[in-house]
């Protein structure tokens, strides 16, 4: 890939870019077609500086992206659980359309409280001991999000099926002990930013 103009000479050459290290080419075309992944110089939420950014709210404002890829997550887990779960805010619509491939129910997990970092299901959804449940998200990338709601499907004496994700941008890194499914999985290079070549190059910065 050439590394455009104003870029660090070489960038994308010396493994700058991120690699798409195993996915379903269509979905790739789809995300690359809508401008789901973008190209650049980003400031994560950790701080870090990195190439690539993945806008979820690209992907979920569009139904037929995000219903071809819950088909992916439901075809992979047929049979495994009798409860689909998300955590707020993307995963309302992830465990939601996921839930409805597989036939199933879906439930939310929201924060206790504002600025809580402990997840419940509140509003009187149903769930207990005998329920297995896959748990559902958009982008995995400390795998927090998840981690919450599978404290909380155990607090309930649940168990659970699995974590499905629409796109893995740690290339794999996260293990969360049970069945894991990406649909695309994306290995994303970050800096400090005192090591960042797209500052030193003079190259605008995103915060996401």
């Amino acid at each position: 890939m050439a590394t455009p103009a104003g870029w660090p000479s070489g960038f994308f050459r010396a493994g700058g870019c991120a690699t798409l290290v195993a996915m379903d080419k269509g979905y790739e075309a789809q995300l690359e077609e809508r401008g789901a992944i973008l190209r650049g110089h980003f400031q994560f939420a950790s701080g870090r500086h990195g190439d690539t950014y993945i806008e979820k709210f690209r992907i979920l404002q569009w139904p037929d992206i995000t219903g071809n890829l819950c088909e992916g997550i439901a075809g992979h887990f047929r049979g495994a659980a009798n409860l689909v779960a998300g955590p707020t805010t993307g995963g309302v619509i992830l465990s939601y359309e996921t839930a409805r491939h597989l036939g199933l129910r879906s439930i939310i997990a929201e924060r206790k409280h504002e600025g809580s970092e402990e997840r419940e299901f509140k509003r009187g959804f149903e769930i207990g001991p005998g329920d297995r449940v896959l748990v559902v998200d958009d982008v995995l990338t400390t795998g927090g999000s998840i981690r919450e709601v599978l404290a909380a499907v155990r607090t309930r004496g649940a168990e659970v099926a699995g974590v499905g994700v629409l796109v893995d941008r740690t290339g794999g890194k996260v293990d969360f002990g049970v069945p894991f499914y990406a649909c695309i999985k994306l290995e994303i290079a970050s800096w400090a930013p005192e090591e960042c070549a797209l500052c030193e190059a003079g190259i605008p910065l995103v915060v996401t």
